[in-house]
């Protein structure tokens, strides 16, 4: 497929990338994202929050501001009362409310599979525009929200998830990564994205896919749901989390000591979750204590990029 050429287009569809970006002017560009999908939670007006914060995402990790946004709903009339709808759309509309977003409009189809979600446009600087490649051999490696929300997800529709986990997974699910953003302005930041449904392994090859380094990480560094760990050793996976596991073998290797359930942890499907950040390695440590600062309370260094094995991810203990 030919693609149409504009030199204004800054981040396009062919990239890997959360947002398309355009330049309007030598001061502004135009972020420009959708994102919707079925209900992960019982609750409609808690599944239109989580719904709305994993879009209003995109616009965060490109380094942006998002400004606006159009509902986009599938809806089967005939199977629910449209009340349920109603708490969907007055569940994202609050989150717009949170992150001081205006609702422009949006489309409702009837469909047979209940979905929803919203295109959200955003304002960056050209000059500004964060992508999920350009780590450099050196930066450290940020990550902003727990893992294993896939993981637990999957004990919740199995009916086997505490009301612990269920309460933790569902504030992270629906929490902004507008602080977590907002504290990246004035450092030396190379990359960013944020873990969705490729799950921390996967969105973290996009990164150092085609690039001259490789990278370390450290399975016990990570922030996660402590469930998680449990629901995998039970066998609670996603089948998202054995695709995603099944896509990048060869370019992963994982220590013998890294255990099973750690493991499972980091090809976990994430919803809404947080920002993997490359910041230059002496700066890392000062991001970390900011974004503390300002709430993102799970915000840890979790690895680094170095300058062996060009595209390929060690996992130690």
């Amino acid at each position: 497929m030919e693609l149409i050429a504009d030199p204004n287009l800054i981040v396009g569809f062919d990239k890997a990338d959360d947002a398309g970006v355009y330049k309007l002017t030598d001061e502004l560009a135009l972020i420009q994202t959708v994102d919707f999908f079925t209900p992960i939670v019982d609750d409609p007006y808690l599944f239109g929050q989580i719904a709305a914060a994993n879009a209003l995402s995109d616009v965060y990790a490109m380094g942006g501001r998002p400004v606006c946004a159009m509902n986009i709903a599938g809806f089967p009339i005939e199977k629910m009362d449209i009340s349920i709808l109603r708490e969907i759309l007055k569940g994202g509309l609050d989150k717009l409310r949170e992150a001081k977003v205006t609702l422009a409009g949006g489309h409702t189809v009837e469909d047979p599979e209940l979905k929803y979600g919203l295109s959200v446009t955003g304002l960056v600087h050209p000059d500004k525009v964060l992508t999920n490649q350009g780590a450099r051999a050196g930066d450290a490696l940020l990550l902003t929200k727990r893992l294993g929300t896939g993981i637990v997800n999957t004990a919740i529709k199995g009916e086997l998830a505490s009301p612990e986990a269920i309460d933790s997974v569902v504030a992270s699910m629906a929490a902004l990564n507008d602080a977590a953003a907002e504290a990246l302005a004035g450092f030396d930041v190379s990359a960013c994205t944020d873990i969705t449904g490729f799950g921390l392994l996967g969105h973290l090859a996009e990164m150092v896919m085609g690039a001259p380094v490789g990278v370390r990480l450290r399975a016990g560094a990570m922030p996660i749901f402590p469930e998680a760990v449990e629901y995998a050793s039970m066998g609670l996976l996603p089948a998202g989390l054995h695709r995603n596991r099944e896509f990048l073998s060869g370019r992963v290797t994982i220590a013998a000591d890294v255990p099973e359930e750690r493991t499972d942890l980091l090809f976990d499907p994430q919803t809404s979750g947080g920002l993997l950040v490359a910041i230059a390695g002496n700066e890392a440590a000062a991001l970390v204590d900011r974004m503390r600062a300002v709430g993102v309370k799970d915000a840890v260094i979790v690895g680094e990029v170095v300058p062996e094995d060009a595209g390929r991810i060690q996992v130690d203990a």
